[in-house]
């Protein structure tokens, strides 16, 4: 297919026209497109051959190329080939396989994927003369860059490796709150209806122990264990990005069991993965990004890994509801959070058209129908 829009055509670009845009030039990589690189919604972004170790994270600014900051900035590089560690503590910049040529009203959004944040190494996304991370303007011609950073745990990529994906959209496609709550109201977006607020689903943390991993027909499958999260461990060993399933949890990460009084103390500099109390859904015909409830609400960030990609939860594509796994880390003092606490929103975009694939439907989605569960690298 040709790319071709009509002046009111609004939305996120499905898998079938990501494909037409990478034919036509508007994606260009310096390898070919791997299978499965492209998903529902999104793109996922692969690491190229070379890293460069910088003194500080950056911002190039308007008239400046990344490629001048790296060459002010850069400590040492070192080649991805045959893999190499990242340490913790340490920013990394790493250009990506991935360049664009952008029509004039497309504009792109990064986020980490969801593996790279359950694994608390930061990502963004740079590109030329901008003064934003993870947004690329409409029209950009120029080349991509990650920039990584580890925070609890070393990791080990190589050239090819995956840690950021990219959506593509044509003007402003979310939801205002009229049109979410219509969208609910048709849909069922969320297991509880009072999370529904505004223009979004509010999003609230789950630490009763008796949290659900599915809701099937109006009944709650219980989690018996009353494990409410995951406190990261320190001083562990690598983690190979690549591999799934090929490490023991108890090696990298503490169980949390639940309190009496349904609350958790959050130690600075410590990361924890959670889960949201409500199960969500994103029909077919719509994606879904995680933002900031609000940054004044208390001493902590959720580390985001963002984009909730069409069919996610959604029952037709093998969901029945899914919870929203959150990555956590305290600021500067200990926070009481409190079971139910609002730590988030999930906003509803528009699709210019249905994917061809869902999230879930036999593409090898990793987190479909989940409850609290630690990143694909994982077992026990």
């Amino acid at each position: 297919m040709s790319l071709t829009f009509a002046p009111s055509d609004k939305g996120i670009l499905p898998d079938r026209m990501i494909a037409a845009l990478a034919r036509e030039g508007g994606i260009r990589a310096a390898l070919p497109l791997a299978p499965g690189q492209i998903q529902p919604a999104s793109l996922d972004l692969r690491l190229g051959a070379v890293a460069y170790r910088v003194r500080a994270s950056f911002l190039p600014g308007p008239g400046t190329a990344v490629a001048h900051r790296i060459a002010a900035l850069k400590l040492h590089e070192f080649a991805l080939g045959g893999g190499a560690v990242l340490e913790t503590g340490c920013v990394y910049i790493v250009p990506l396989l991935e360049s664009l040529a952008l029509p004039a009203d497309v504009a792109a959004a990064t986020n980490p994927k969801s593996s790279t944040g359950r694994l608390d190494v930061f990502t963004r996304v740079i590109a030329d003369e901008t003064r934003g991370f993870d947004r690329v303007a409409p029209g950009y011609h120029g080349p991509l860059y990650a920039e990584i950073s580890p925070k609890t745990f070393p990791v080990l990529v190589r050239e090819g490796s995956r840690l950021s994906q990219m959506r593509l959209h044509r003007g402003d496609a979310v939801l205002d709150g009229e049109a979410l709550r219509e969208l609910h109201a048709r849909e069922r977006l969320v297991d509880r209806a009072e999370a529904v607020m505004g223009d979004g689903v509010a999003v609230s943390v789950d630490l009763s122990g008796g949290g659900t991993s599915r809701r099937r027909a109006g009944k709650q499958k219980q989690r018996s264990e009353g494990v409410v999260g995951y406190r990261a461990k320190r001083h562990t060993a690598v983690i190979e990005v690549e591999r799934r399933a090929a490490y023991d949890a108890a090696d990298f990460w503490e169980p949390i069991a639940a309190r009496a009084d349904q609350s958790l103390i959050l130690d600075p500099g410590e990361f924890y993965i959670l889960a949201s109390t409500e199960a969500v859904q994103v029909p077919p015909d719509y994606a879904a990004e995680m933002v900031p409830f609000d940054p004044l609400v208390g001493e902590f960030r959720v580390h985001y890994a963002g984009f909730f990609d069409p069919g996610f939860g959604y029952a037709g594509a093998g969901g029945r509801g899914s919870r929203a796994v959150l990555e956590v880390r305290s600021r500067e003092v200990p926070f009481i959070l409190e079971h139910g606490q609002v730590v988030g929103r999930l906003v509803y975009q528009k699709m210019l058209a249905r994917p061809d694939r869902l999230y879930g439907s036999g593409i090898g989605s990793n987190y479909q129908a989940q409850g609290l569960r630690l990143s694909k690298h994982f077992r026990g």
